[in-house]
């Protein structure tokens, strides 16, 4: 079987801002991805019509998102509206791209993609904890060539990391040395009016100084989706399942937080989309916390070589099926690991299998 080719640009766009407004943040965003971002929504539009989801209904999701984020922290709403005005394309389509996720859950036709995601917590030399993570990011190929790294400067803390074009973040670590890995889930209850998790994910870098910071954020966020936070600093980390319901606390296993994409609280558990993900996600997630038990990595670069799986493994390492249809056509598009201490992000664009074959790229937050 012949892969998919995934779309790549030649050089991967790399977005950098710094202003104190956030509309005009916003602006320069926009500015630098008059193309992209446009492209990006209509990949999306063909998404929405694939899972039966009218072009009237993502308006109005768009509309009752930007209300809901107006709410919590109209900044961000701000920002959405300064990327509008620079990417000369109407508000409600960049709130639509922000609110993805929870405008495709109403679809059953398109589910979500897969990530995997470790954190690690160990002594350092001197003793005291050190934390780092690795994360693929694994989406629909088609969006192969509509993301970005990105760099932002003139919030409360500068941020690092990768986004797609139009949305506010996703993963990355900021100027204070927190980071963030970010999966999606699914809960029955999911849907549009609350905050959408990838907005969040962009409040939590900017505003957070510390995992107790972060994890406050989230809690006091109205949410009608579902996710997962692992969030992380220099000395501690916590993983979070994020949900309608409620955010609930994931325990380590000896230091270590391995994420894909079902929910490993019970109270969630039992109100799970299971049909989107499973026996996928569980088999990930048994797999590399085998590969784990054998290994103990004690660097991020180790800790990145455990996500490369081949023929007959688990897909921690995604590659498309070039059988399967629109919206079922999954591939790990970037890998990323992230470091506290140095406040880096490294982004790889490719799958895990390409570390060494392709060159990260390297940014700094402080």
């Amino acid at each position: 079987m012949t892969p998919t080719p995934i779309p790549r640009p030649m050089h991967r766009p790399h977005v950098a801002v710094a202003a104190t407004d956030p509309y005009d943040r916003g602006v320069a965003r926009g500015g630098q991805l008059r193309d992209g971002i446009p492209a990006a929504a209509q990949v999306y539009d063909r998404l929405y019509t694939l899972g039966g989801i009218t072009a009237a209904q993502v308006a109005e999701d768009a509309e009752r998102a930007l209300d809901a984020i107006g709410r919590f922290r109209p900044a961000a709403r701000a920002e959405i509206s300064g990327i509008a005005r620079g990417a000369g394309i109407e508000e409600w389509r960049v709130a639509a791209l922000n609110a993805r996720t929870e405008i495709l859950a109403r679809s059953a036709a398109v589910p979500p993609g897969e990530c995997t995601t470790i954190v690690r917590r160990i002594p350092g030399d001197d003793g005291s904890p050190r934390t780092f993570g690795v994360q693929t990011w694994d989406w629909h190929v088609e969006l192969g060539s509509m993301w970005h790294t990105v760099e932002s400067r003139g919030g409360r803390h500068d941020v690092v990391g990768l986004t797609e074009n139009g949305i506010l973040g996703k993963m990355g670590v900021n100027s204070a040395g927190l980071a963030l890995h970010f999966n999606i889930l699914g809960h029955v209850r999911d849907g549009i009016g609350g905050i959408p998790v990838h907005v969040l994910a962009a409040i939590v870098l900017e505003e957070a100084g510390s995992v107790a910071e972060a994890a406050e954020i989230v809690r006091s966020a109205p949410l009608a989706s579902s996710g997962s936070f692992a969030l992380f600093d220099e000395t501690d980390a916590v993983l979070l399942d994020l949900s309608p319901v409620g955010v609930f606390e994931v325990p380590s296993s000896n230091g270590t937080f391995v994420r894909t994409n079902h929910f490993l609280t019970p109270v969630l558990a039992a109100d799970e989309k299971s049909w989107l993900y499973q026996p996928d996600s569980g088999e990930r997630h048994d797999f590399v916390r085998a590969r784990l038990a054998r290994r103990q990595p004690t660097t991020v670069d180790d800790l990145a070589a455990v996500l490369v799986t081949g023929d007959g493994e688990p897909p921690v390492t995604c590659v498309p099926d070039p059988d399967a249809p629109l919206g079922r056509r999954w591939a790990s598009l970037a890998t990323l690991t992230l470091e506290p201490a140095t406040r880096t992000a490294r982004i790889l664009d490719g799958t895990p299998a390409d570390i060494g074959s392709r060159d990260w790229r390297v940014l700094t937050a402080a």
